[in-house]
C-alpha cells in the first residue's frame, strides 16, 4: 500500500507596521524670573533694603477722645527693617536746649543711634545692638541726611522738626508700635506709660512701655522724655531727669 504524500502549505506571516510616533513638542518652559538677591550692605553702609521710613504729611491714626495724637500728621516711623545691619555710621555731636546730642547716621541719612550722652557711650549702645559695627567721627555740617539742620531748628523753637527725621532702632512689633507711638505725641504734651501702651495697642503691657522708653537708642527723635507716670511726676530718663526736664520745658515753650 503507497501512503499519499502530505502537502504543507506555507502560511505567510504579514509583516505589521508601526506608525511611526509622531514628533512630541516639549510645550517651551516658560521664563523663570529668578527673585532678586537681598542687598549686599556696601563698605560704606547700607543701602535701604526695606520700605523706607515714611515722611510726615500722611494721616495720622487717631484715638478717641481728643487724646495727643488726634489729627497729627503721621512722624516719620520709628523702625525700619532693622535687620538692615550698619557697616558705617558717621558721627558727631550738636548743642540741643537738653544738652549736647550725640548722634550716629548711616551714609543714607537715617539716625541708627542719639542720645543726650557723649559720643562714646551712645556709640557703645549702639555696637551693643549691631556688633562690629564701624564708626567714624566727622563734623556736624558733614553728617548726611537732615539730623542735624532739624536739630538746629528744634534748638530754634521749632519743637516738632525732629518728627520727620528717619531713624530705625532694633526691637519686636510692641517695642516699634511704641516707638511710633512716642513720635505722634504732640510737642509740649507728655503722656503716661499707661497711656502709651494703649497707644501701642497692648493696653496691659505697661511695664513693657516702659522698657521701650528704657531701651529707646534714638533720643530725642522718638521721644520718650514726654511720657511721665501716672501721677504725673517725670519719673525716670537715661540722660538724667534735669535733662527731660529741660526738654519739657523747651518744647512748652516753643508751643506756647
Amino acid at each position: 500500500m503507497t501512503a499519499t504524500p502530505t502537502t504543507v502549505t506555507p502560511t505567510t506571516v504579514t509583516p505589521t507596521t508601526a506608525a511611526p510616533a509622531g514628533p512630541t513638542t516639549a510645550a517651551p518652559a516658560g521664563p523663570t524670573t529668578a527673585a532678586p538677591a537681598g542687598l549686599t550692605t556696601a563698605a560704606l553702609g547700607p543701602t535701604t533694603a526695606a520700605p523706607g521710613p515714611t515722611t510726615a504729611g500722611g494721616p495720622a491714626r487717631s484715638r478717641a477722645g481728643g487724646r495727643p495724637d488726634a489729627d497729627r500728621p503721621a512722624p516719620a516711623r520709628a523702625g525700619r527693617d532693622w535687620s538692615d545691619v550698619p557697616a558705617l555710621v558717621l558721627a558727631a555731636t550738636v548743642a540741643t536746649p537738653g544738652g549736647d546730642v550725640a548722634l550716629a547716621v548711616t551714609p543714607d541719612g537715617v539716625v541708627r543711634a542719639a542720645g543726650y550722652a557723649p559720643l562714646d557711650a551712645v556709640l557703645g549702645r549702639l555696637r551693643a545692638a549691631y556688633p562690629g559695627v564701624v564708626s567714624r567721627e566727622v563734623a556736624p555740617a558733614d553728617l548726611p541726611g537732615d539730623a542735624v539742620p532739624a536739630l538746629e531748628r528744634y534748638a530754634a523753637g521749632d519743637a516738632g522738626a525732629l518728627e520727620a527725621v528717619p531713624v530705625t532702632q532694633p526691637g519686636g512689633e510692641f517695642f516699634q508700635a511704641a516707638w511710633d507711638a512716642m513720635r505722634r505725641i504732640p510737642p509740649g504734651r507728655t503722656v503716661t506709660y499707661t497711656e502709651l501702651a494703649a497707644m501701642a495697642g497692648r493696653p496691659a503691657a505697661v511695664r513693657a512701655a516702659g522698657t521701650a522708653c528704657a531701651r529707646n537708642l534714638v533720643a530725642p527723635f522718638v521721644p520718650c522724655h514726654r511720657i511721665v507716670r501716672t501721677d504725673g511726676s517725670l519719673g525716670g530718663y537715661a540722660f538724667g531727669v534735669a535733662t527731660k526736664q529741660a526738654l519739657l520745658a523747651h518744647e512748652r515753650g516753643a508751643a506756647s
